[in-house]
């Protein structure tokens, strides 16, 4: 291997790339308000469309805007040439990715997609280029120079597209309101389904040892360990949570010189428990809390009435992290 200090390179290359975005943050400009508009007052589909390098951005790109509120797809503009021009509606909206602004397949396809008269945005260095002159909308992404120590791989150029199109989807879904509810509704599925949509009423559970106040520790001890759950709840004849009593609470209890087991397990009894008013809070959020507390589980009221409890044993078995 030659004698070269590849960290000094990795980080030269992280630098040039880091130095264009904070360039181009300085000169944002109406621009972004005129592609927000244009988005927003869409009816139909945001389509995405570019060519080698700038199509793999644009099709990242794609997904990130359909999973935070803005439907949209990508588009290859080959396959548009043989067909796929029909995927393209009146009321949609494209958005069109091109450095140089004269990819050749791009290039062919752009007068065939204004005889739609849908609206165009073009992300490109070149104001007068193809691409350039068919936009309604321009959002520069000209660079000063390419990580690529030959200057001609796509690398800072890339960087800067991806993340003014992240930029984009930022600000629409801050336009849109769009809220954690929202995004779990289009991620139900794996890990980051299981962080932003199941929640406490799926996972908490409802058959729960309960004892009154006047019990005995002893009979609240044989109680407890039917539940499971290494707790349990004491009621009063309203079924108002009164408090709980871990086995942590016992193991307490015990050292004290006067414990005596047919006490009333109320005694000794955590009467201020950790609890949540509501069910439909995501699991994760659950988490968070028992972590904060550092406790075991949170009971679930309903006005002030317990209909539950959720277990930090129960989120790591769901998956909940």
């Amino acid at each position: 291997m030659p004698n070269k200090d590849y960290q000094a390179i990795a980080k030269e290359t992280l630098l040039i790339e880091a130095e264009a975005l904070n360039k181009r943050a300085e000169t944002i400009g109406s621009e972004i308000d005129d592609a927000l508009e244009i988005i927003l007052a869409c009816k139909g589909k945001l389509i995405i469309t570019g060519v080698g390098k700038s199509g793999l951005i644009g099709a990242k790109m794609a997904a990130t805007f359909a999973s935070t509120g803005t439907p949209s797809f990508f588009l290859h503009p080959t396959e548009a040439l043989h067909g796929d021009l029909g995927m393209i509606g009146s009321d949609d909206v494209i958005l069109a990715i091109s450095y140089s602004g004269e990819s050749e397949e791009l290039s062919s396809i752009l007068p065939h997609v204004k005889r739609f008269n849908v609206p165009m945005i073009g992300m490109t260095r070149s104001a007068t280029s193809s691409l350039g002159s068919f936009s309604d909308v321009i959002i520069d992404i000209s660079i000063e120079k390419e990580a690529c120590p030959l200057g001609i791989a796509p690398t800072t150029s890339t960087t800067l597209t991806l993340a003014l199109g992240d930029a984009l989807a930022v600000a629409l879904m801050e336009a849109r309101s769009f809220k954690k509810e929202d995004f779990a509704s289009f991620h139900p599925g794996g890990s980051l389904g299981r962080q932003l949509f199941v929640k406490i009423s799926d996972l908490m559970s409802q058959d729960l040892p309960i004892v009154s106040a006047d019990t005995s520790i002893q009979e609240a001890i044989i109680t407890m360990s039917s539940g499971r759950l290494g707790t349990v709840f004491i009621q009063d004849e309203n079924k108002k949570l009164l408090g709980l009593v871990s086995d942590g609470d016992i193991r307490r209890a015990l050292l004290k010189p006067d414990f005596n087991i047919q006490d009333r397990v109320i005694s000794i009894a955590n009467t201020a428990p950790k609890s949540i008013n509501n069910a439909d809070m995501l699991a994760s959020d659950a988490l968070t809390l028992i972590e904060k507390y550092k406790i075991q589980l949170l009971a679930v009221l309903e006005n002030e009435k317990l209909v539950g409890a959720i277990h930090l044993h129960k989120l790591v078995e769901a998956g909940i992290s």
